[in-house]
C-alpha cells in the first residue's frame, strides 16, 4: 500500500466505530464500509433510479448505480493522485447518492421550502429538529 499524506485519513487512527465490532483480519475500517454501501439495499436500488436521460443516445439511460460506479472509479483515481485514503474515498463517493429526494432537485427544492416554512433559518439537507 502506498503510504498515505500527512493530511489523509488514516483508519488506524480514526475515532473508532459507534458500536463496538471486532476486527477483521483482511479488511479495515474503511473497506468494510465500502463493502457494506455495495452490498446495502439502497445501494442495489439505485439501479432503478434513472440519472439523466438523453434521447439522442438512442436506448441507453444512466442510472444513479451506473453513475455513482463511475464517481467511485474517478476519485479513487483522484485520491491515489493527492495520497489520501482511497478506501475511504471510494466508499464516499459510492455513497453520495443515497437518500435523494424524489423527484430530483425538484423534491429537494420543495421539501426545503417546506422546512423554511417551519423554521425560518432552515438551511436544507444540514436541517436538524428535536423533540
Amino acid at each position: 500500500m502506498m503510504s498515505l499524506a500527512s493530511y489523509a485519513s488514516d483508519p488506524a487512527s480514526g475515532r473508532g466505530r459507534l458500536y463496538a465490532e471486532a476486527p477483521a483480519p483482511t479488511r479495515d475500517d474503511y473497506q468494510r464500509d465500502r463493502d457494506r454501501i455495495v452490498h446495502s439495499t439502497a445501494f442495489r436500488r439505485l439501479v432503478y433510479k434513472t440519472q439523466v436521460f438523453l434521447n439522442h443516445e438512442g436506448d441507453l439511460f444512466r442510472t444513479r448505480l451506473t453513475h455513482s460506479l463511475e464517481v467511485a472509479q474517478l476519485a479513487r483515481s483522484i485520491a491515489r493522485a493527492l495520497q489520501l485514503n482511497e478506501d475511504l474515498t471510494e466508499a464516499i463517493a459510492l455513497a453520495h447518492d443515497l437518500g435523494h429526494t424524489p423527484f430530483g432537485h425538484a423534491g429537494q427544492d420543495e421539501l426545503n421550502g417546506c422546512l423554511r416554512r417551519i423554521d425560518p433559518q432552515a438551511r436544507g439537507s444540514s436541517t436538524t429538529f428535536s423533540r
